[in-house]
């Protein structure tokens, strides 16, 4: 490819990173002569798609996201080369490949069935197919630190499916070939037979959009001026981003060299020893190794996330005129020391909870949602539940396990036969703190959970321990004809109304009660948020009991909470949360259908909403 040559030279003795497996995007660098090693990022897919306006947006933040997650793994390995008088420039490359039609964004489905929903959607229609990239541009600073800059950009192509019947469909899904390509379908393979024309980047949709790429680096390594230290580059269709690697002709099958063949010898320094010892490993053993040690580390990252919460980090970057600031400036807002702070700020970085550009912090789309103490989506309250209680009692899990109870009395100094009667009898501040963790996550989750059913016939519903009311006032918002009572302890009616939106429905009202002690509000439906793990067999049956006796035929349970995989292979939220040891359990989607069924409730419909909680719904018989 002689677009790349002059690129490739630019490149003699450079690290170049590509943060995908995909054998796809593999080949296709491979194929034009990029030499590069794999490290897959384990970044989590999960941005909340609702917060982005285009899909693009979404593509680009996950693909940045992936990127520098994987810079930070390199950053000691680049100084090390540093200290030994080599200029090495580090690429870090992630691609993150996404599909619409009609608005909606479709990944890589979860079984056969979602890759039957998938393909029947796009059938008969034209979709877009957007890849976005992030890229990483390492170098070194006067006082011999690694800088970067982040550059970014997205590809779209339009594709249109033929006309498609179930048969063929299937005959397609059974293939196998679906299973790991987002939108279900592989242009380059089998898939091909489905698609009637194609508007735009082939290798697009097949993975990678080589040509936007190849364009990148041209601009990238242009002559001496055109890419400054604190410059960044705008993309036809966006937004300042990151460099990338190299390409040329070469029919080479092996995708992880390293440098260029004229570079300086290196693999004699242990660094990149090392890395020829990774690239002898298995994909698979990678990734295995890459679990384990996600899996060691993952109570720092909690512990980063919990103290930067603590010291406000996330608001004081905010309350900035510019929404940046450099590491003395916060240090000095949160009265804490410059090493530390400069420390919590980079691995706030590595994990995607605030970017850095040059010596300047700011929050990330990821935390200016989620971590801003005064959000609408604001999670700054479990946060410090996390840290404040949960943390202290997993810090004795070994002695929780081998006697199967929670340890309150070790961690607190005290004994409670419940935690939550403990935080709702104790001192204002701390069931103020314990009522913040309930809203946060009411606020989160309540809108997925008001909408997982068809509400419309029913007239009143009832809440039952619905803390702050943020769940009632999110039914009464979805469904405009339904008043909601929130019933719970008089406790915490009297401390609700710090909870109150400035814009309440005056069709949620508050009622004082037990619900194991006095008499229920009458009620078409009674909704149980985080409500049935927490109490034993015998307080649940209780309770079910008492919302039976209430209901007449045709009312309804809602029942919301996590929901665990039927074979407990699958997310650990719930699991994990089990080790707490509270006198309740988690259960799976037909564990809480038969613990209804046994109270005289069908189960109508199940939820899974892909948010904190899940729901199902059961009628009176």
């Amino acid at each position: 490819m002689v677009l790349m040559n002059p690129v490739i030279s630019k490149l003699t003795g450079k690290l170049v990173v590509l943060a995908s497996a995909s054998p796809r995007r593999l080949e296709i660098l491979t194929n034009v002569g990029l030499r590069f090693e794999v490290v897959p990022s384990w970044f989590k897919e999960t941005l909340d798609k609702r917060l982005f306006k285009t899909p693009h947006e979404y593509a680009v933040e996950t693909a940045k996201q992936k990127a520098l997650e994987v810079k930070q793994i390199y950053t000691f390995e680049c100084l090390w080369f540093l200290n030994f008088g080599y200029y090495l420039l580090y690429t870090v490359l992630v691609v993150f490949f996404s599909q619409t039609v009609d608005g909606l964004i479709l990944e890589k489905p979860v079984d056969k069935q979602d890759a039957y929903r998938m393909l029947s959607r796009l059938s008969g229609k034209e979709h877009s197919v957007f890849t976005g990239v992030a890229i990483i541009l390492c170098h070194e600073k006067e006082d011999e630190e690694i800088d970067y800059q982040v550059i970014d950009f997205y590809e779209e192509t339009k594709v249109k499916f033929a006309d498609l019947s179930d048969d063929l469909l299937w005959e397609y899904i059974n293939s196998g070939e679906p299973m790991d390509k987002a939108g279900g379908y592989g242009i380059q393979a089998l898939g091909g037979m489905l698609v009637e024309y194609v508007h735009g980047d082939f290798l697009n949709v097949v993975g990678f959009p080589l040509n936007q790429f190849c364009k990148k680096l041209g601009l990238i390594f242009s002559p001496p001026g055109s890419l400054t230290h604190n410059s960044a580059q705008t993309s036809p269709q966006g937004s300042p981003v990151d460099t990338v690697p190299p390409c040329s002709e070469n029919g080479e099958d092996e995708p992880q060299g390293t440098s260029d063949p004229a570079a300086p010898d290196l693999t004699s320094r242990g660094t990149m020893q090392m890395q020829n010892v990774r690239e002898n490993e298995t994909e698979d053993g990678k990734e295995k190794l890459s679990k384990m040690i996600e899996l060691m580390d993952g109570f720092k990252a909690s512990k980063v996330l919990f103290t930067a919460s603590k010291l406000h980090v996330f608001d004081v970057l905010r309350s900035s005129k510019t929404g940046e600031l450099q590491a003395e400036d916060v240090a000095q807002e949160i009265k804490a020391s410059m090493k530390g702070t400069e420390r919590l700020l980079e691995a706030c970085v590595s994990l995607g909870l605030l970017q850095r550009t040059g010596k300047e912090y700011a929050n990330t789309a990821m935390s200016r949602h989620f971590l801003l103490s005064d959000g609408p989506l604001s999670l700054q309250g479990y946060i410090q539940h996390c840290n404040e209680l949960v943390w202290p009692l997993f810090t004795h899990l070994e002695t929780a396990v081998r006697e199967g109870t929670n340890q309150h009395e070790k961690a607190f100094g005290k004994s409670s036969d419940n935690l939550f009667q403990d935080a709702y009898y104790s001192r204002h501040e701390v069931k103020l703190r314990f009522m913040k963790a309930m809203h946060s996550i009411a606020k989160v989750s309540g809108r997925d959970v008001a909408t997982a059913f068809d509400l419309s016939k029913y007239k009143t519903a009832c809440d039952l321990g619905g803390c702050t009311g943020a769940m009632a006032y999110e039914f009464a918002k979805a469904h405009p004809g339904l008043s909601v009572t929130m019933f719970d302890l008089p406790e915490v009616i009297e401390m609700s109304g710090h909870f109150r939106p400035h814009d309440a429905d005056d069709r949620v009202s508050f009622v004082a009660g037990d619900f194991f002690k006095d008499e229920l509000p009458k009620a078409d439906v009674y909704i149980l948020a985080r409500i049935l793990h927490d109490w034993s067999d015998e307080k649940v049956h209780i309770l079910l009991s008492k919302i039976a006796k209430a209901c007449n035929p045709g009312c309804c349970v809602l029942v919301s909470e996590i929901f665990l995989d039927e074979d407990r292979k699958g997310p650990s939220r719930g699991l994990l949360q089990a080790l707490s040891m509270t006198e309740g359990r988690q259960r799976s989607a037909s564990e809480y259908s038969l613990l209804l069924k046994s109270h005289g409730f069908t189960t109508a419909q199940v939820k899974h909403t892909h948010n904190l909680l899940d729901a199902i719904l059961c009628v009176a018989e």
